[in-house]
């Protein structure tokens, strides 16, 4: 017999009854049921039920074990009495009569429980991560996000995409966060940075002649912790092809994500066939570029029925050329104390309330909005959303650049409070028609909007002629319930275009010379068009999870102040180390 097993934890089944085994694990959970002592033994595969009687040559070293112990156990299977099976288990059917045991690795006393599912402190979770990996939730999303990642490989490479690694040290780049800088010992003041993303590496092998690249690709920024990425790193699942427009980026990667989707869904129903949004529309209908679908309610422009009205409030803002009101609907919100409610919210988010009218039987407008413009504006603007007795709406009026992103807030809390979203699917989405600049206020220039490498819609022309801020870009973005899970575009692969671009947004041809040399030369001796995306795996693997902390998909996270308490990074380094690399150390004062 094997030293260590001859079956795991979850492979005995009824069929080995009388089977002399071994097993070895971890002790999940010891009970003590008056003379009989039970311990379900836990490994990787699963969890099997052992026990032992007073009778059992075991007993004593039984009674010595305790929570967390890692033990070799011999004996022999059996069915479970009647009525002690558990059909939730793969091995519920049968239990070990033990007959020996060994302990391999005793533990102390835990600092967190592995058996169960309660809510821990973060930083004992993430201190002790060791002990909170072998928690069965954490344990299983791990094993997903792997399954995941297998799936995603699996289906690129079905679409004729290989693999490839690119480098790590790399150099430094000016757009996007901040980079992790690497000292080079070799080369004194000098500095590698992490990459931000494989994007230059990608297109350069489009340069090189390969023509469908992917990578599970490591990214590294040095920014601010967010909600929706981990700080320090993160993956992407990073495409790129040649001679292809928007639309066979579109028609090679839907299928895969839809497939990746459907494959660890649940059975929850995954989009067939997947909208494409223009960036404006999905500003104005749902007040963000990363719309949830599942939520039905679509923002309305409303201001022709408020223009010349007695709500002089809003007839005021609309002298104004650029400022409009945009209603949000909200089905079956039509009670004063809901309406109250939603108004009471918006002053928390540091509005100054938040306009309503609410339907009666018969078709009747109530509140002041109503009372102020009269029962026929309010009988149109019911019309035009088509609501109905016992509706209300929300109004938010002014510039619609400064106001949309309280808007689409509004139109979230209403989803939710509401129970309008339908959480039990997956709405997957393309957002598409980017502008491909905006205007700076703090700077008070020009810059890029989203990707500085994409091409721009008209091509040269568009950047000779148009106003930049109507240049709309070939970039695009993937969406899944409210979450933007994928960005990519079309690159502007013509030198001469991509200087005009980059001049547009402050930086002199030198300056692209200087920073993107490898692919600005790259480009004078025949560049493909191509274009690409990547996609978040971690974002993708959180929301086939169920859950909406990145760390519960994550092996080794750090916390939200970039600290990684289990292995003690950002650490301090020695005198020794830092002469090695030239550096000395100018710490800001306390």
């Amino acid at each position: 017999m094997h030293r260590y097993r001859s079956h795991t934890c979850g492979a005995l089944r009824e069929s080995h009854i009388d089977q002399t085994v071994r097993v070895s694990g971890w002790c999940h959970r010891i009970r003590d049921h008056g003379g009989l002592l039970f311990i379900d033994l836990r490994d990787h595969y699963g969890l099997t039920q052992c026990v032992a009687d007073p009778d059992s040559p075991a007993f004593k070293d039984a009674e010595k074990l305790r929570a967390e112990w890692v033990v070799r156990i011999d004996g022999k299977v059996r069915r479970r009495p009647e009525g002690t099976n558990n059909d939730d288990l793969p091995t519920g059917q049968v239990e070990i009569f033990i007959t020996e045991i060994e302990v391999l690795g005793p533990a102390g006393e835990l600092p967190l429980p592995v058996f169960g599912e309660q809510e821990y402190p973060e930083d004992i979770r993430l201190k002790y991560r060791f002990l909170d990996l072998r928690r069965e939730k954490l344990h299983q999303n791990i094993m997903t996000r792997g399954a995941i990642v297998d799936s995603m490989r699996k289906r690129m490479k079905e679409q004729g995409f290989f693999e490839f690694q690119t480098p790590i040290l790399t150099a430094s780049s000016p757009e996007g966060a901040r980079d992790f800088l690497v000292p080079s010992r070799i080369h004194p003041g000098k500095f590698y940075a992490l990459p931000q993303a494989p994007q230059q590496y990608k297109q350069l092998l489009m340069m090189s002649g390969f023509d469908r690249y992917f990578q599970i690709a490591p990214c590294f920024r040095d920014e601010d912790p967010r909600a929706d990425r981990l700080p320090g790193e993160f993956y992407q699942l990073d495409v790129e092809m040649s001679f292809i427009t928007q639309d066979d980026v579109f028609a090679a990667m839907e299928p895969v994500i839809t497939g990746v989707f459907e494959d660890f869904a649940k059975g929850k129903p995954v989009t067939k066939s997947w909208p494409r949004i223009a960036y404006a529309d999905s500003l104005k209908k749902y007040g963000t570029d990363k719309p949830d679908l599942r939520n039905p309610i679509e923002m309305q422009n409303v201001s022709e029925h408020f223009r010349g009205s007695g709500f002089k409030v809003f007839a005021r803002m609309l002298e104004e050329e650029r400022n409009q009101v945009w209603a949000i609907p909200g089905p079956g919100g039509g009670s004063r104390a809901f309406c109250d409610r939603m108004n009471s919210w918006a002053q928390g988010e540091g509005q100054p309330g938040l306009g309503y009218i609410m339907w009666r039987e018969g078709g009747e407008g109530a509140g002041p909005l109503a009372n102020n413009i009269g029962p026929e504006r309010t009988a149109a603007i019911r019309e035009q959303l088509g609501l109905k007795a016992g509706d209300a709406a929300f109004f938010v009026a002014g510039d619609p650049s400064k106001f949309v992103r309280f808007a689409g807030l509004a139109r979230t809390r209403l989803g939710e409070e509401l129970n309008l979203v339908d959480k039990e699917r997956f709405e997957l989405a393309w957002i598409v028609d980017f502008p491909m600049y905006e205007y700076n206020e703090d700077d008070k220039k020009v810059d890029f909007s989203h990707n500085p490498f994409s091409m721009p819609q008209g091509g040269m022309d568009a950047l000779l002629t148009q106003d930049p801020l109507t240049i709309k870009a070939f970039q695009y973005d993937i969406t899944c319930n409210g979450f933007e899970i994928a960005s990519g575009g079309i690159r502007n692969h013509r030198p001469e275009a991509m200087v005009k671009a980059f001049e547009i947004a402050g930086y002199g041809e030198q300056e692209v010379v200087d920073r993107f040399g490898g692919m600005y030369r790259a480009f004078q001796f025949g560049a493909p068009p191509h274009g690409g995306m990547a996609a978040g795996v971690d974002r993708i693997v959180m929301l086939l999870c169920g859950t909406n902390n990145l760390r519960e998909i994550s092996l080794f996270p750090m916390n939200q102040r970039a600290e990684d308490l289990l292995m003690g990074a950002p650490s301090d380094v020695t005198p020794k180390q830092l002469r090695e690399l030239h550096i000395r150390l100018n710490l800001p004062e306390n």
